[in-house]
C-alpha cells in the first residue's frame, strides 16, 4: 500500500488559508507597511507628526488614522491615549520584518516591476494575495491543476460567481493563467503562483501569536472583512508620487527599514511639503 505524500513545510497546501488571510488583512491597508517600516527604521517611539515627516507623500491626517488602526490591530502600542502620545511597534509589529522579507523576495524573483521602494513592493505583493478565498483557490490549483473553474469552485467550497471573480483577479495579478483562449479552458498556476509556498508559511507563522492574543476575535464575515481590504486611495498627486517612488535610486531588493538611505526622492519630499503647506 503506497504511503501518502505529506506536504512539505513550505508548500502551498500545508498552510491554513483562513489564518493566512486573517494575517494579510491586518497588513493590507495602504501605508501600513510604510508606517511599520518607518517605526522599525527609527527604533524608538514616534509621534504622528514625526512619522509623517518621514513619509512626506502621505498626509499627516492619514498617517494618524493608519497608526490608530494599527494600534487597534495590535501592530503598534502607545503609552497612553493622550493626544500626541507616541507610537512604537509591538512585538507582533516588530516581527513583521520576516513577512516583509518573504513578500519582497517573492516579488523580486517572480514579478517584473522594475525598481520600486521596498515598502511599496511589499504592499503591491499583499494587494495581490489578501482577498478572502484567494488562498483556497491557489491551493486547489496547486494540488490539482489544470482545472475548470466549476471544479475549482467545488474543491474550494465556493459558489461559481465568487470563484470566477477570484480567478479573474488572480489572472490579472499574474498568479493564475488559462490553458487556452476559450471561456471554458482550464486554469493553472503561473510560476509566480507556484512560488508562493514560502510566503504563505511566513505569513502563517507570523499569525500564530495573533491568534492566541487574549483579545483575538472570531474570523469576520466577508462583508466585514471587506473593510480591512479596502485600499486607501492616494491623494490628487498619487500618480506622480507613485512614479517618483518607482524611480527611487535605492536598490530594489532593499526593504525600507533596512536601507542605509531614505527611499523617498528629494523631489517627492519637496513637492509633498509644498502640497501640505510645509
Amino acid at each position: 500500500m503506497p504511503i501518502p505524500v505529506q506536504p512539505s513545510a513550505s508548500s502551498i497546501g500545508s498552510v491554513d488559508a483562513q489564518r493566512v488571510e486573517d494575517a494579510l488583512s491586518l497588513i493590507a491597508p495602504k501605508w501600513t507597511t510604510w508606517s511599520a517600516q518607518t517605526l522599525a527604521q527609527q527604533g524608538h517611539p514616534m509621534r504622528v507628526r514625526d512619522v509623517a515627516a518621514r513619509l512626506p507623500f502621505i498626509s499627516e491626517q492619514l498617517v494618524s488614522k493608519r497608526l490608530a488602526q494599527m494600534n487597534a490591530d495590535g501592530l503598534v502600542t502607545r503609552a497612553d491615549d493622550r493626544r500626541g502620545a507616541p507610537y512604537q511597534l509591538s512585538a507582533l509589529g516588530d516581527s513583521l520584518s520576516r513577512v516583509h522579507r518573504a513578500l519582497s523576495d517573492w516579488s523580486q524573483t517572480n514579478l517584473s516591476l522594475g525598481k520600486m521602494a521596498g515598502a511599496e513592493r511589499v504592499e503591491d505583493a499583499v494587494r495581490r494575495l489578501h482577498l478572502r478565498h484567494s488562498t483556497a483557490v491557489i491551493q486547489v490549483l496547486d494540488a490539482g491543476g489544470p482545472m475548470r473553474f466549476v471544479h475549482i469552485a467545488e474543491e474550494a467550497g465556493l459558489d461559481n460567481s465568487l470563484t470566477q471573480q477570484r480567478l479573474n483577479r488572480l489572472q490579472a495579478d499574474g498568479l493564475v493563467a488559462r490553458t487556452g483562449p476559450r471561456h471554458g479552458d482550464p486554469y493553472i498556476l503561473t510560476d509566480a503562483g507556484r512560488a508562493l509556498g514560502p510566503v504563505y508559511v511566513a505569513v502563517e507563522q507570523w499569525n500564530n501569536p495573533f491568534t492566541t492574543r487574549k483579545h483575538s476575535v472570531p474570523p469576520a464575515p466577508a462583508t466585514a472583512a471587506a473593510r480591512a481590504h479596502t485600499r486607501v486611495p492616494l491623494g490628487a498627486d498619487g500618480i506622480r508620487t507613485a512614479a517618483a517612488l518607482r524611480r527611487s535610486t535605492a536598490a530594489p531588493s532593499a526593504l525600507f527599514s533596512h536601507a542605509p538611505q531614505p527611499q523617498v526622492p528629494e523631489a517627492v519630499t519637496a513637492l509633498s511639503a509644498a502640497s501640505r503647506g510645509g
